[in-house]
């Protein structure tokens, strides 16, 4: 150790070089995250001093990796779920060699750092996915499970397959009192995931107090009876005891792993350890320089990396290069004899389509009677299937409902992984956070439930926005027009909320042949997850000698319908409620009304349009507009103007058949005809 570094190591003699330098390595940890939060004066210090030998234990003996190559699809998956301890994964990253400095650690929380204050996918070399609302980041960690599962059996040769890495999570007991993690837990107990492992930091403190206060689980019980193998680490501290249990959950073939590791918060800090001060605060200047005494560490030294440090925890980038080269290897082996299985792999992880992926797609007749949206998408979604083997997905116990299983598919299940149908069972909020960890691993995952349940996956649906992953969210019933069930599931607010959500994008179509166009607008999305709204009840197909086109979906608003010249009013709408517009339209037309129809499937698709179009569609001059949704008004006035009209809803809805609802609740042509008139006469100059 240079002079500059001249510490010892303080507490219990070291009986070998090797004991010295892991602690040594492990204190560096410790003292990276303290002073980085104390820098920032906020932040969660305590969890990674806690968990500091856990990681450096996995990372060091287990975690197979690249450093300089954070995408190997061979390395293994590593979650921080618990993402307020994030210092304790940037140390992890910079110390091991990723491409994020001691300077960016300086940064930690600070505007246009590399170091946020939760972890963030995109923003920071070498992290697998975001996390922070607690609970999220192990669900994601089934969903990787998953897909590994299902690559290795669709691509697998000879009982050899290049995907057969793991997947390592960190939580802590706010994940495991979420009601999402007991949710993907189940999942994973129930398929046997044993590529899974979970470690429980089983500190008993939260931001309130003692977990006393709250949470007295058995937890060992609880995922026993989920078929988990269960693991105990007595002292986190001990570093055998620590590798002696995750080669035991290695060696187990067919169940998930939790590991408890007892820990102790604030670990080493005279006044803070086991406090509940220690998750979410800056420990506090003096309470800094006497814990790294207790650690044997200079007291005044700031972000100090002693040089053994530096050097040992480095060579995980010599290792990273060598099982990579392995790797290598094997693979172009692989590929070799699997040719096709290694173009659909490359497909895959450059998020390519094959050739004429769309060209079965069906075109739909004109058809007064039509069908509903979900039935038609069902036909679309398997000719896109039958074209892209990788489009995998299923239902929260719904696919009869929402149609969407794909024929001769298979079912993904504990015995056989190669099938892509998955059976999420009665779990929105799991199945949306599992979707997430699917499209993290290349593959195109789909999942479905009635529309109103979108609630319930709301945390997913928008780290997954947050993400920019290509998740395929298909929700059916999609208003109070599915009838009889009622009110309590009876979209009302749904679809302005999902439009209010950044990055993400909605798509309603109004008929079968609009539900084409979306999927093609889907499929080649690379970077924004979409939810298709879809109907339970029967919708017209439009004749498109007679209106236009439903390749307008692309640009998310089109005009479907229109009278020669200058119209004297709008008329817009989604979904199926556009049928009450085109017959409004035909009504008024007769009378010698100029009308327009503008169908508005998406409306992110169609603010990203250049302000001509949107003019072309919406000219200033017309003013006399009527919109026509069957869920909230709000919104709306951004397109009808102070001057307009939106036939909405603003309750709740009723049970009765769909017609009478609908009736009811004035979305019939004579009462969107009605309101035309007033908003032309209200206009008139």
């Amino acid at each position: 150790m240079s002079s500059q570094t001249d510490i010892s190591v303080q507490g219990k003699e070291q009986t070998t070089a090797q004991q010295h330098l892991e602690t040594l390595c492990i204190n560096t940890i410790r003292t990276l995250a303290m002073d980085a939060v104390q820098k920032a004066n906020s932040g969660h210090p305590g969890t990674p001093m806690a968990l500091a030998p856990l990681a450096f234990v996995l990372w060091d003996r287990f975690l197979r990796h690249n450093p300089h190559d954070p995408h190997w699809p061979g390395r293994d998956r590593f979650i921080l779920s618990n993402g307020h301890a994030c210092m304790l994964l940037y140390a992890m990253l910079h110390l091991t060699g990723y491409d994020l400095s001691l300077d960016d650690i300086k940064q930690f929380r600070q505007w246009g750092s590399k170091t946020p204050g939760h972890p963030e996918y995109h923003h920071v070399p070498g992290l697998e996915v975001t996390t922070g609302p607690l609970g999220q980041g192990v669900s994601n960690s089934v969903g990787m499970a998953m897909a590994q599962r299902w690559l290795a059996a669709k691509l697998h040769k000879d009982d050899y397959t290049p995907f057969d890495y793991r997947i390592y999570a960190f939580c802590g007991d706010g994940d495991l009192m979420e009601g999402v993690s007991n949710e993907a837990a189940s999942v994973a107990g129930h398929l046997g995931l044993s590529n899974l492992i979970w470690f429980y930091d089983n500190n008993h403190i939260t931001i309130e107090g003692h977990t006393s206060l709250a949470f007295t689980d058995d937890v060992a019980t609880r995922f026993e009876g989920w078929h988990w193998n269960i693991l105990h680490v007595t002292d986190v501290n001990d570093l055998n005891l620590v590798d002696v249990a995750i080669r035991a959950a290695q060696r187990e073939p067919d169940r998930p792993s939790l590991i408890i590791c007892d820990s102790h918060i604030g670990w080493g800090s005279p006044d803070r350890q086991d406090t509940k001060e220690a998750h979410g605060e800056a420990l506090g200047v003096d309470e800094v320089r006497k814990t790294k005494i207790v650690y044997g560490w200079p007291p005044d030294a700031q972000f100090l990396v002693p040089d053994e440090v530096k050097t040992y925890m480095g060579k995980a980038v010599e290792r990273g290069a060598k099982w990579e080269q392995e790797w290598d290897g094997k693979y172009q082996t692989w590929a070799a004899q699997n040719p096709d299985q290694a173009k659909m792999w490359q497909q895959m992880s450059n998020q390519e389509l094959p050739a004429g992926w769309d060209k079965d797609i069906p075109a739909f007749p004109a058809d007064a009677k039509g069908m509903a949206t979900r039935d038609s998408s069902a036909k679309v979604e398997n000719a896109v299937a039958a074209k892209v083997p990788w489009l995998i997905g299923g239902a929260a116990d719904l696919y009869p409902s929402t149609k969407t299983l794909i024929k001769d598919g298979g079912d993904f299940e504990k015995e056989d992984h190669s099938g892509r149908n998955f059976h999420f069972g009665i779990r929105e909020h799991a199945m949306g956070s599992i979707l997430s960890g699917m499209a993290l691993s290349c593959v195109r995952p789909f999942g479905a439930t009635f529309f109103i349940f979108s609630d319930y996956m709301r945390p997913a649906i928008r780290l997954a926005a947050m993400m920019e992953l290509p998740v395929i969210y298909i929700y059916t019933h999609d208003s109070i027009g599915l009838g009889e069930d009622g009110p309590t599931h009876q979209s009302i607010e749904q679809l302005m909320s999902l439009r209010a959500m950044p990055r993400m994008m909605t798509i309603r179509p109004a008929d079968a042949n609009e539900v084409a166009e979306a999927w093609r607008v889907i499929m080649p999305m690379k970077n924004q997850p979409v939810a298709l709204v879809l109907t339970r009840q029967g919708v017209p197909t439009f004749d498109r000698t007679k209106y236009a086109s439903a390749a307008g979906v692309a640009k998310g608003a089109y005009i479907l319908a229109d009278s020669a010249g200058t119209p004297d009013i709008i008329l817009m709408g989604t979904g199926s409620e556009v049928q009450l517009c085109v017959g409004a339209y035909e009504q008024l037309t007769a009378e010698g009304v100029k009308a327009r129809v503008v169908s508005m499937p998406c409306w992110e698709l169609f603010a990203k349009q250049p302000a001509e179009y949107q003019a072309q569609v919406f000219p200033a001059a017309v003013k006399a507009r009527v919109s026509v949704e069957a869920g909230a008004s709000l919104g709306w006035s951004k397109y009808v103007g102070d001057s307009g009209y939106s036939v909405a809803h603003d309750d709740f809805g009723a049970s009765a058949p769909y017609k009478i609802i609908m009736e009811h609740f004035g979305f019939t042509v004579d009462n969107v005809v009605a309101k035309a008139r007033e908003v032309i006469k209200k206009t008139k100059p």
